[in-house]
């Protein structure tokens, strides 16, 4: 988990989806970019909707957002990473992650993970079950952007 820019708590690394990447390759940068780390894609948890005050607009005034979450087996754990000065990355138990997670749907996040991977269930779907992206190009994919599953 790593400490959030504006408040208490931890979280789990999330954010945007650029348009050239798909869904896997977000989750894998944003644990790069947040968490400095590097893993494998273990399998996809599930969808939450979630609303972000720093999303509201004049589109979405809710602020209405989705997170699709992967389990990610860590292989590396880098020394410095894009957003290290702006936070620090914690190891810790199931039980204390889901005591300092910040957000409610984390937590449910957390819950759905631990069921997950104490009963072997985590689903490796189809690429045509998991979402496309919206604001997807034509363009080539960068080669450090790949994702081993």
């Amino acid at each position: 988990m790593v400490t959030t820019q504006g408040g208490p708590g931890l979280l789990f690394p999330k954010g945007g989806w650029e348009t050239d990447e798909t869904v896997e390759e977000a989750a894998c940068r944003e644990a790069y970019e947040e968490a400095g780390v590097r893993g494998d894609l273990k399998g996809y948890i599930g969808a939450w909707d979630f609303k972000s005050k720093r999303l509201q607009s004049h589109l979405s005034p809710e602020g209405l957002c989705r997170a699709y979450m992967f389990a990610l087996l860590v292989k590396e754990e880098l020394d410095f990473w894009p957003e290290g000065n702006a936070r620090e990355r914690h190891w810790c138990t199931p039980a204390v992650a889901m005591e300092k997670c910040r957000y409610e749907w984390m937590k449910r996040v957390l819950e759905q993970c631990i069921l997950h991977l104490s009963s072997g269930q985590i689903d490796t779907p189809s690429a045509s079950a998991l979402p496309s992206n919206p604001l997807s190009t034509d363009t080539p994919r960068p080669s450090h952007l790949s994702v081993r599953v």
